[in-house]
């Protein structure tokens, strides 16, 4: 049979990555990451659990890769650690690869193979085919997947444009061409299922900033994803009509616009770019800044000029900031932090809920609608999506005539099989968050995380005392020390009665009881527990250093 393992992607946004299995061959769909929620202390990223693939590494012959969005890519080099197999991805995909892989010092073992819509490519049972489709980045693709079972169509992220100002047209054409041959099995795009209608064009995107940056009488910022490259032209072409240079700031942004004028994706005439060292040469009125930083990200460039730490940009009055993306959810009181802060500097700041500055890079529902009548899949596998998202997409399918029975709501981990006739769940198999902290992989889990938020919500105490190792007195201590408990000043009386309560068990267990520093250790967490509880309504994290001398 076919099997089709979701290993991240299902049931929530980010970490996409399926495997596509027949026989002796397993190539992988996509490897990306997820950026921690809010209850992940101290942790970088989130990315699938591999384990399946380290149990078939002998077996994976191929890494497709769909676009350049770290939710599909950021995943890769954590995963080339466990396996060695060729990368495909289109051009602007694989330059953001190779810098990622540069700097994870992996470059110089991966095997990179540049793909284009329409090219084919063999891996052992499959043929797979390219397509071109529309996204928030360029160089986006679905893939058509020929099988021994039939044709599996798998979207990427995708919108459907018609307007050739935003780069890349979803090649329509081509999806419709798969359902002529006739498709098995859909596998769609989920994210903005619960928008009715269509994506505003790119055109009317382009008007609105135009006619925003005619009226600036300062300097004009504007912030937004560095993978965005179609926005990025954009708005190079209406600061050219303006007669305004433009400087790139960002690590990010500076990467990204780096490679696309590599490809030619970003054109700009000679003499406009200028550096931000340059910045003083020109009136404040004459300059267009594109930045890094629309979602809040405490370190961006965005972020710094808020606060005032940047080093080479100060805002001032008459400076208009746009925040040219989405507020993604749960970045919605940092980016209005930055909101605020730039009003406290004198800048104005525009964002999509006052202007419409932004358009999605996914699908709305009539674009799903049309999705599905172009392929007319046998089964659908609505992906890409928070629970609801799947659950309100299978119910879209059904509106255009796929029978129940044959909308498939997965689940990460469950391995979807397909015969010549018939389709059935076979198996679930291990997966699951792996979580990323510095250079530890997998090394924080559940308690560790519990750990950080009592350390986070109540604070710590520490307790060091130790003992005469023969008689079992007390030679030194019992010392508490608090940190993020309470103030210094005010834990006195507190922490003073606190050695008591220790003093108190100490004395009740004898020098001669068994095993006696673990159990004073025990009941001194047990005790102040109460204790703190009772007095002060917190729970700090209770830690006895006691040792014998």
């Amino acid at each position: 049979m076919l099997k089709i393992i979701p290993l991240g992607g299902l049931g929530e946004i980010g970490m996409n990555m399926m495997v596509f299995e027949y026989g002796e061959t397993i190539f992988i769909l996509d490897a990306g990451l997820m950026f921690p929620e809010d209850y992940m202390q101290g942790v970088d990223y989130v990315i699938p659990d591999f384990s399946y693939i380290k149990q078939n590494k002998k077996r994976v012959r191929g890494i497709v890769l769909t676009h350049a969005h770290e939710d599909h890519i950021g995943a890769l080099p954590y995963l080339l650690k466990e396996v060695q197999a060729p990368i495909f991805g289109t051009p602007f995909t694989l330059g953001m690869v190779r810098h990622k892989l540069e700097e994870h010092g992996l470059m110089d073992s991966a095997a990179l193979h540049e793909i284009n819509p329409r090219e084919k490519l063999n891996i052992g049972p499959f043929k797979l085919e390219f397509i071109r489709v529309n996204h928030s980045v360029v160089d986006g693709v679905g893939v058509a997947i020929d099988t021994p079972v039939g044709l599996i169509v798998h979207t990427g992220d995708f919108k459907i444009s018609h307007s050739l100002i935003d780069g890349m047209v979803t090649d329509v054409n081509m999806f419709a061409r798969c359902g002529e041959k006739g498709v098995l099995a859909l596998l769609s795009d989920s994210t903005n299922v619960e928008k009715a209608g269509y994506t505003i064009s790119a055109q009317e995107i382009k008007e609105t900033l135009s006619r925003i940056m005619v009226s600036c009488k300062g300097r004009i910022i504007i912030a937004l994803f560095a993978s965005n490259i179609a926005r990025i032209q954009q708005i190079i072409n209406i600061a050219e009509k303006l007669g305004r240079k433009v400087v790139f700031n960002g690590r990010s942004l500076e990467v990204s616009v780096k490679i696309a004028k590599q490809l030619n994706y970003i054109r700009i005439q000679a003499g406009m770019e200028i550096q931000i060292d340059q910045l003083k040469d020109y009136r404040d009125d004459e300059i267009v800044m594109i930045t890094t930083g629309s979602q809040g990200e405490p370190m961006s460039a965005l972020a710094r000029m808020a606060a005032g730490n940047h080093k080479q940009i100060k805002i001032k009055r008459e400076d208009t900031v746009i925040l040219s993306s989405k507020f993604i959810p749960g970045n919605e009181k940092a980016i209005a932090h930055i909101i605020n802060n730039l009003y406290r500097r004198g800048a104005d700041v525009i964002y999509e809920k006052i202007s419409k500055i932004h358009v999605s890079g996914h699908a709305f529902q009539e674009e799903l609608k049309l999705m599905i009548n172009l392929t007319k899949p046998e089964y659908f596998i609505p992906v890409h999506g928070e629970y609801r998202h799947l659950v309100l997409h299978a119910r879209l399918a059904e509106q255009v005539n796929i029978p129940r029975e044959k909308v498939i709501l997965a689940q990460n981990g469950q391995v979807l099989g397909f015969g010549k006739n018939n389709f059935q769940i076979l198996e679930k198999i291990t997966t699951g968050r792996i979580l990323i902290d510095g250079k530890g992989i997998g090394d924080v889990g559940r308690s560790v995380l519990k750990e950080r938020r009592l350390l986070g919500a109540d604070g710590l105490v520490v307790i060091t005392m130790a003992f005469d190792e023969e008689t079992g007195i007390v030679v030194y201590g019992p010392e508490l020390v608090s940190r993020g408990f309470v103030f210094v000043t005010e834990t006195g009386h507190l922490l003073d009665d606190a050695q008591c309560v220790v003093l108190e068990i100490v004395e009740e267990v004898i020098p001669e009881t068994p095993n006696r520093v673990n159990k004073i250790r025990s009941k001194i967490q047990t005790a102040l527990r109460q204790y703190f509880f009772f007095t002060i309504g917190r729970r700090p994290v209770i830690l006895p250093f006691i040792i014998e001398v």
